[in-house]
């Protein structure tokens, strides 16, 4: 369960979050859209802990993100998997080893790192391009090995922070496909998309968010329906 409760986010004077309240059940596949500037990354960001709200709470298996620090914010990390538009892949490394530094930093055996890192590049489709580094890949090759890399933990939620932004529109939804396949298998997914065609198909739950504030909630629908 995902409990965003009461959440306001100010610079300054300025509110960026404005009363939020969402909650997301396990397994629930859940795109927030809105315009440039609506909010969705600062709401996102506080959900993995990197940006403080100035009022309420969000809590995460009945863990209260925004009261953690150090370790303690490390280790609720390690339950999520985040996706971003510009893949933030490891240039001097290659596609296993991308994925693999994910495993190493958690502290997996070097048996159990190979064994996954394998399942998760056969996932993705990329069973064959282990040894590729990123500059020899397409854009979606690299989303693809950013999504390895976001699922090789075992997270219980993905979090896609417009993972579709730098690619063309089939290629995008190559990678929508993906995550509802992983979300098929149970992890719950969290998208936000300007992507009006992505959100018309998707048909899940759509939340619109404008100017900080929650604006609709819709179960399945389209984008503005």
């Amino acid at each position: 369960m995902i409990a965003i409760d009461h959440v306001s986010k100010k610079y300054g004077k300025v509110k960026v979050l404005d009363d939020i309240n969402i909650k997301i059940e396990p397994g629930e596949f859940v795109s927030f859209i809105g315009p440039s500037g609506a909010g969705k990354s600062t709401l996102i960001y506080s959900l993995i802990g990197a940006e403080p709200i100035s009022r309420g709470r969000i809590l995460v298996d009945g863990i209260e993100v925004n009261k953690l620090g150090g370790r303690s914010l490390q280790f609720y990390r390690r339950k999520l998997g985040v996706i971003f538009q510009d893949y933030k892949l490891l240039k001097q490394k290659n596609v296993y080893e991308n994925v693999a530094f994910a495993l190493e930093v958690c502290g997996f055996e070097k048996s159990d790192i190979k064994e996954r890192v394998h399942e998760v590049l056969g996932v993705v489709g990329l069973g064959r391009k282990q040894k590729q580094f990123p500059h020899q890949l397409s854009g979606g090759e690299k989303q693809r090995v950013a999504i390895a890399r976001a699922l090789a933990h075992y997270p219980s939620v993905i979090i896609a922070d417009e993972p579709t932004g730098n690619l063309d529109p089939k290629t995008g939804q190559g990678i929508v496909d993906l995550l509802l396949k992983i979300n098929e298998n149970g992890t719950t997914v969290i998208l936000t998309t300007h992507n009006k065609d992505i959100i018309n198909r998707l048909k899940k739950r759509v939340i619109s968010i404008e100017e900080g504030k929650l604006v609709s909630d819709k179960k399945s629908a389209g984008y503005h329906t």
